[in-house]
């Protein structure tokens, strides 16, 4: 244990890492988290693209703020990621576009993944290792993830109902944590990071 405290101290001294040691696992699950989200951030703006094609206005304007949110949460995890010392690696988001239905049934898929087992898991090795920059930004994401969740589901149940005109107008993303609203006047601050509403941006078209 004394060995242990000294290579800690000498890596903390000479490389000016203070909280890398101990926090690998937590390390890993940032970098499978910021490709995740990355890579979402760029298919919901492909699927934007392919709603609108399809005249699916209130759908793209959804995947649009979403794709937003999705970039938020990888901007997090890299900035935790460089504090506990990682590095991210480049890489090219791969992804197919299908049609809207599809698409929204693949996110659905994704959503639900990530806010029931993989999110969840992460928050724990990220608590056990004492990472709370990680447990703050994994759980900004997977809170956001539930309500992505929702509202790709009411999405999809309005186009099989033929009734995309019914969805929501209008989105709000959160800046600092990518909580996503999807009403006209979301709450003065955000639920998650508690962010001024003012700060929040909107997308309607």
């Amino acid at each position: 244990m004394k060995t242990r405290c000294i290579i800690s101290f000498i890596l903390i001294f000479f490389t000016g890492i203070t909280a890398y040691a101990g926090t690998e696992k937590t390390i890993d699950n940032l970098k499978s988290a910021f490709k995740g989200e990355s890579t979402a951030s760029a298919k919901y703006a492909a699927f934007a693209e392919q709603a609108r094609k399809e005249g699916f206005i209130p759908i793209a304007v959804m995947f649009g703020a979403t794709s937003k949110a999705e970039a938020v949460h990888a901007l997090n995890h890299k900035a935790v990621i460089e504090k506990l010392g990682g590095k991210v690696d480049q890489f090219t988001p791969q992804f197919i576009v299908k049609t809207t239905k599809e698409n929204l049934e693949e996110a659905i898929k994704g959503e639900n993944y990530e806010m029931t087992t993989m999110y969840p898991g992460f928050i724990q090795t990220a608590k056990d290792e004492n990472a709370n920059d990680a447990v703050k930004s994994f759980r900004w994401a997977m809170e956001t993830e539930k309500k992505h969740f929702q509202i790709y589901t009411n999405a999809l149940n309005a186009l099989t109902r033929n009734d995309v005109k019914s969805l929501p107008k209008v989105y709000w993303v959160c800046p600092k944590c990518g909580n996503t609203y999807d009403q006209a006047k979301p709450e003065d601050k955000c639920a998650f990071c508690y962010t001024s509403r003012d700060k929040f941006i909107k997308f309607d078209k």
